[in-house]
């Protein structure tokens, strides 16, 4: 059993024993005067908390956190008066693991604030080492994007993802599904930059036998596939004007019909967009309607590219080396590591994992050196890592004779990227 607090609280050492969240009672010194069992079972199996101070347990730090470059809820309920959540890395027996704070003030018999009870919430959208799947880094950029992620993700508001191409907004659209009630039904992606206006209806609504040329059968679309879950409409900003209201109605009312039918059907969606345009310069523009901007931007969240979170590539760069070069294991040398972090990586994440990749082929050994990275840059001279311009690409495509992710892989950018610079130069369908 715990220590107990102060004989004036045990009946709330009591509750709190009996709740199933990770909780712990501190007072106004940080010191840990109770910690309930769910609490000890993921955070201290082995030892003993009680009677140390809060940030040396969750950080392994003599000073509080704000004094250690992180916010700490005490400091900030001590100002507000109120409850305060932050997100924090915090030390487990399994490493270093985000997790959601909820802190609650308590008043003593005076009105001040003597005990505070803090519910932790581990969170596995993220991790702040090196993983196998899912969004990685410890940079305050990415923090901060995480923290709007884990505030929004459990509502069921509208998010738009903002940011540049290579960024992750897939990874995050699933991070903010994951975070919802609605995990466990389906997240379906619209890919609106590869839907042409006559397809875009279709895909989103559905269709009826003989709707149109080649409608042999009934289909639903991406928004009754959806039903229950989120619909994730990736490069929102592609999609083509008069399409827009018809997404519009279905974000004001939850309705739509399928193209050749006169049925009205229903769909409960949460929606989740992304983009990497200005969406209020095309609105000002007139080439995004003001309305749907409004709908789909409920809670806006910025994506921090690659150069504003240089200290994360250590991390991303061993977690991704490790998922495109397997089998033998490689690792990285503290000079190849510097020689990235040096890069300013304009293709972002998605340029970071190529260059990996190449760099893999290129070294012989299981170590990869600087100047197995100095030439994988070196060979995509032309690529990700400077903008792709319209007579180099126009050189490239008509070398080349693979298929359009071939083309992609070459170029060192996604098939949407692809297809978009395809389209502006004019080519039938981007093909």
């Amino acid at each position: 059993m715990p220590r107990t607090a102060p004989t004036a609280l045990p009946e709330l050492v009591s509750y709190l024993e009996g709740l199933p969240e990770p909780h712990i009672l501190f007072d106004r010194r940080y010191r840990i005067v109770a910690a309930n069992a769910a609490y000890r079972r993921q955070f201290a199996p082995t030892g003993t908390v009680v009677g140390r101070t809060c940030h040396a347990v969750s950080h392994g730090i003599d000073v509080p956190c704000d004094q250690a470059g992180e916010s700490c809820p005490l400091a900030r309920a001590r100002e507000s008066g109120q409850r305060e959540r932050v997100l924090h890395l915090h030390h487990t027996p399994q490493g270093e693991s985000y997790v959601n704070i909820e802190l609650v003030p308590l008043a003593d018999a005076q009105g001040e604030h003597a005990w505070f009870i803090e519910k932790m919430e581990p969170l596995s959208l993220a991790q702040g080492q090196p993983s196998a799947e899912g969004l990685i880094g410890r940079a305050p950029a990415f923090q901060q994007m995480l923290e709007l992620v884990a505030r929004v993700g459990p509502s069921n508001a509208s998010v738009l993802l903002l940011g540049e191409s290579g960024t992750g907004k897939e990874l995050v659209a699933q991070a903010v599904h994951a975070a919802s009630r609605r995990a466990g039904k389906p997240l379906v992606v619209a890919d609106c930059a590869s839907l042409t206006e006559t397809l875009f209806e279709s895909e989103l609504f559905g269709h009826e036998r003989g709707a149109f040329t080649g409608a042999t059968h009934a289909r639903p679309g991406l928004a009754e596939a959806a039903d229950g879950g989120t619909l994730f409409l990736d490069e929102v900003g592609d999609i083509p004007l008069p399409m827009q209201v018809k997404l519009l109605r279905l974000l004001e009312s939850g309705t739509f019909r399928r193209v050749g039918s006169t049925e009205l059907r229903r769909a409960d969606l949460r929606i989740v967009s992304a983009t990497h345009r200005d969406l209020k310069a095309m609105v000002a523009d007139g080439r995004f309607r003001q309305d749907l901007y409004h709908r789909l931007a409920t809670f806006p969240i910025v994506l921090p590219p690659l150069r504003a979170r240089s200290a994360d590539i250590p991390l991303l760069a061993q977690a991704l080396l490790a998922r495109v070069a397997p089998h033998p294991r490689m690792t990285l040398a503290r000079s190849a590591l510097a020689r990235l972090q040096q890069h300013r990586f304009p293709g972002n994440v998605r340029e970071l994992r190529n260059v990996l990749e190449r760099a893999a082929l290129l070294c012989d050994g299981d170590r990869i050196e600087a100047g197995h990275v100095e030439r994988a840059l070196a060979i995509d001279a032309g690529g990700a890592s400077t903008e792709i311009g319209a007579p180099d690409l126009r050189a490239r495509l008509h070398a080349h004779a693979g298929s359009r992710a071939a083309l992609a892989r070459e170029l060192g950018i996604s098939e949407r990227t692809l297809y978009r610079k395809l389209r502006a130069l004019g080519a039938p369908d981007g093909r």
